[in-house]
């Protein structure tokens, strides 16, 4: 799995690797069923420490990303149907900073119209 994280940047590496992962979900690069390197191997592979391989898993497993199992170790999986209340106080929160950034309702309509047809030209 190849992964790019930015240590200089401010977001956690978890966050970052737990983004990345779900990202990679949503465009089709990782569908249900598909393996994720160990905790150990994720950790030697990105340079990371193992508690931070852990916790970016256990955040995508408590979203429902994936699953675990002593055997089968992290399978990516979809999350139930539906925004998750913390999904959607998070775009609410991002709404908020565009209207302070200037931006009108039309115009955060056009860039999210925008954002979803890239995302789907990507797959």
């Amino acid at each position: 799995m190849l992964l790019k994280l930015d240590f200089s940047n401010d977001v956690p590496i978890y966050q970052q690797i737990r983004d990345q992962i779900v990202v990679a979900i949503a465009s089709g690069q990782l569908v249900p069923g598909d393996k994720l390197p160990t905790i150990r191997t994720l950790a030697e592979e990105a340079g990371i420490n193992m508690m931070t391989a852990s916790k970016a898993y256990q955040l995508l497993k408590t979203e429902g990303y994936i699953t675990t199992g002593r055997r089968d170790g992290a399978t990516v999986r979809l999350p139930a149907a539906g925004a998750s209340p913390k999904t959607v106080e998070d775009l609410r929160l991002k709404l908020c900073e565009l209207r302070l950034a200037g931006m009108e309702r039309t115009d955060i309509l056009e860039l999210c119209g925008k954002l979803i047809d890239e995302e789907a030209s990507e797959k």
